[in-house]
C-alpha cells in the first residue's frame, strides 16, 4: 500500500479547506468499503485521506411529513435498510439497499458513498433518481444542491468540485392527500438474489388518484454510464387511468429508451428485453400497492 497522509477534520469548513489545500489528490473516507480496497490494490493512490467521520451531524437519518427524508453522509445502507419510516415512505430506497453487497458491507458502507462512487450498477441510485432526491455539497464558496440525476456525470464520475464534501443527501416526502396513493418499487436482475451487482434494476414511483396516475418516475440502472429516466414511458402514463395495456406500452417504451451495452454479464439485447419485463413488473407491483394506500388513506 502506497503512504498517504492522514487527517481527521473536526468541521467541514476544516474538511474543505484541507481538500482545497490538497488540489485534488485527496480521497474522502466515511464507509471506506470501496475506497480501503482500491488502495489496496493500488486502483485509488490519494496523496491525502481524511476521515470524515469526527465531524457532528454528519450521521443523521431522520423523516418529517414536510421536509422529507435526510441521510446524512455516514448514514450507513444498513440503518437505512432497517429505518421504519425509510421502509414505509422510500420502499424502493430499502428494497435497494437490501440487496445491496452483504450484511457486513452494508453495515460499515453509506448511502452517500453508493452515491459518489457513480457506478452504472448502484442500486442505490435508481429509486433515490425516481424519487426526485437531491445531494448536498458543501465547499469552500458555501453549499448547494443538486439533484442526483444531474449529480451523476458518467462512469465513476460527479459533479461535486474537488474542495467540496456531500454532507447529506435529501428526498421530498410523498403526497398524502386523502384518496390519493404513492407506491415506489425497486426491482433488480442479476445472476444471483443478493451480493450481486445490477445486470438491470428498474426504480418505479408512482402516484395515483381514483385509478389515474398523477405522477410517476421510472428510472432505469446498469443500463447507461448513468441513470436513465424512461421519459416516454412517464409521458405516456401521467394523467390518464392506469391500465394492462398502458403499463405494457409503458414497458416497451423504457425498452425504447435503454441503451444498454454488451458486456461479461449480458448482452445488449437481453438487457433491453429485460428492462422492458422489469418496468412492467414494477408498474404492476407499484399499481396494487398505490391503490391499496388510497383505500387505505379515505
Amino acid at each position: 500500500m502506497r503512504a498517504f497522509e492522514y487527517f481527521e477534520p473536526a468541521t467541514l469548513a476544516e474538511a474543505s479547506a484541507l481538500l482545497h489545500r490538497c488540489g485534488g489528490r485527496a480521497s474522502v473516507l466515511a464507509g471506506g468499503t470501496d475506497l480501503l480496497v482500491q488502495i489496496k490494490e493500488s486502483v485509488r493512490k490519494p496523496e491525502q485521506v481524511i476521515n470524515i467521520k469526527k465531524i457532528p451531524g454528519m450521521d443523521v437519518l431522520t423523516f418529517d411529513p414536510v421536509n422529507g427524508l435526510r441521510i446524512g453522509a455516514l448514514v450507513t445502507t444498513r440503518a437505512v435498510e432497517t429505518s421504519g419510516f425509510v421502509q414505509r415512505h422510500y420502499a424502493s430506497l430499502a428494497k435497494a439497499v437490501t440487496d445491496f453487497a452483504s450484511i457486513q458491507v452494508r453495515h460499515r458502507a453509506t448511502v452517500v458513498g453508493n452515491v459518489c462512487r457513480a457506478s452504472p450498477s448502484a442500486d442505490s441510485i435508481a429509486p433515490l433518481v425516481a424519487d426526485r432526491a437531491s445531494v448536498h455539497l458543501y465547499g469552500m464558496s458555501g453549499s448547494r444542491e443538486v439533484r442526483v440525476e444531474d449529480f451523476i456525470t458518467g462512469v465513476g464520475k460527479t459533479a461535486i468540485a474537488p474542495d467540496e464534501i456531500v454532507t447529506r443527501i435529501t428526498v421530498p416526502a410523498p403526497r398524502a392527500d386523502a384518496g390519493t396513493g404513492t407506491a415506489k418499487v425497486y426491482l433488480k436482475h442479476g445472476r444471483r438474489v443478493q451480493m450481486e451487482l445490477a445486470t438491470v434494476g428498474v426504480a418505479v414511483s408512482l402516484t395515483v388518484d381514483g385509478g389515474r396516475c398523477t405522477d410517476v418516475g421510472i428510472v432505469l440502472a446498469a443500463v447507461e454510464p448513468t441513470p436513465v429516466r424512461a421519459v416516454h414511458a412517464e409521458n405516456l402514463l401521467r394523467e390518464h387511468p392506469i391500465t394492462d395495456a398502458l403499463i405494457l406500452q409503458a414497458a416497451h417504451a423504457a425498452m425504447r429508451d435503454a441503451r444498454p451495452i454488451s458486456d461479461v454479464r449480458a448482452s445488449e439485447a437481453y438487457r433491453r428485453q429485460m428492462v422492458s419485463v422489469l418496468t412492467r413488473r414494477a408498474l404492476e407491483q407499484a399499481l396494487q400497492q398505490a391503490l391499496e394506500a388510497a383505500t387505505c388513506e379515505k
